[in-house]
């Protein structure tokens, strides 16, 4: 299914919702995809809900994993995770879909919380982004900056379908995810629910823990590289918000300064060393703003961690820009265990 850009009238008023449906995608994942079906069943509506387990050619085991957790598993080995997320929606008719990565785990209330705010019919999703491990390196503590965790329930734009739920109805409105993105399918997704004419909901009880965040520099260089690929075409199907237009326009910002400073080294002339160091500044200015508002969403900093959120800051803008240029293979390839899973976009 791909999603369909449609405008319309308020969606009209339907019966609370009943049931829930958990789908998730998964690959090579069975330790973790154990511990978020576990939490899945802890949660205290577990009476209400099912899962869909989709599996993307496993050779770990982790489809017995799903079936000894009584969920429905169906093998769908060589697609994208957004045809991942639309074959497991198919098979059920539950009132709302829960899309949850392998590699989270949510939290007991999850359910109950979820449900509610689809009482309120204008509502087609709500989720909420995810947080690090306890336990997480440094890089994982850091890159969390990234994200803003807003208290309460609000009105957002944008849901990473690692956590999110959507409304059914309002699911097969739109189409689904779109099935031609190898990433921001999620993006794509809360666009289309925008346009049809339903709201968005960020709510801080669907609490989830995302043990899929890259654990050193060049885990998050190759998650970015792939997160990043679609972004920059996703954004641009509908009239962007103001004040998500910096993360849509410095990608393209640095990659302009790359070519600048590469091409000025190459190419020599009287101004190479000028135009060099001109195009460093930019880069280096950018992911300097980038860090200050990460730094702005900590109580306390000393020299070490300034310097790495802006490590973090300056290797996430790298790894944005080249994925605007560079093609770069699904991580669920990638050797790395952290990296062989289906995860979230971060914001």
């Amino acid at each position: 299914m791909c999603a369909d850009h449609v405008t319309s009238p308020r969606p009209i008023a339907t019966d609370s919702p009943r049931t829930i449906t958990f789908v998730i995608p998964v690959r090579n994942d069975a330790a973790r995809l154990r511990r978020c079906l576990e939490s899945i069943r802890r949660n205290t509506a577990s009476g209400r809900m099912d899962i869909v387990v989709v599996d993307n050619g496993s050779s770990d085991g982790s489809a017995e994993v799903a079936s000894a957790a009584r969920a429905h598993v169906l093998v769908v080995p060589g697609v994208r995770v957004a045809e991942l997320r639309n074959r497991g929606a198919s098979i059920t008719g539950s009132d709302v879909l829960a899309f949850v990565d392998a590699d989270h785990e949510i939290t007991t209330d999850w359910v109950e919380a979820c449900l509610q705010s689809f009482d309120d019919p204008s509502v087609g999703a709500v989720g909420a982004l995810c947080h690090p491990p306890a336990d997480g390196t440094w890089v994982q503590q850091t890159y969390d900056l990234l994200r803003t965790h807003p208290p309460g329930i609000r009105e957002t734009e944008w849901l990473g379908a690692g956590n999110m739920a959507v409304r059914r109805a309002a699911f097969e409105r739109v189409g689904g995810f779109d099935n031609t993105l190898e990433a921001s399918e999620d993006v794509a997704l809360s666009q289309s629910l925008t346009q049809a004419g339903y709201r968005l909901l960020t709510d801080d009880r669907l609490v989830s823990v995302h043990f899929g965040d890259p654990r050193d520099l060049r885990e998050l260089f190759v998650s970015e590289m792939w997160r990043g690929r679609n972004n920059l075409s996703v954004s641009f199907r509908t009239r962007p918000a103001l004040r998500s237009l910096p993360g849509t326009l410095i990608p393209i910002v640095d990659l302009s300064l790359f070519a600048v400073a590469v091409g000025a080294m190459a190419f020599g002339g009287r101004f190479r060393t000028l135009a060099t160091l001109t195009a460093v500044a930019g880069i280096l200015g950018l992911s300097a703003l980038r860090a200050a508002r990460m730094v702005s969403r900590v109580d306390r900093t000393g020299v070490r961690r300034l310097f790495e959120i802006f490590t973090v800051a300056l290797v996430y803008d790298a790894a944005r820009a080249l994925a605007l240029v560079v093609r770069k293979k699904h991580r669920g390839t990638a050797r790395t265990p952290a990296l062989d899973a289906v995860s979230n976009r971060s914001s």
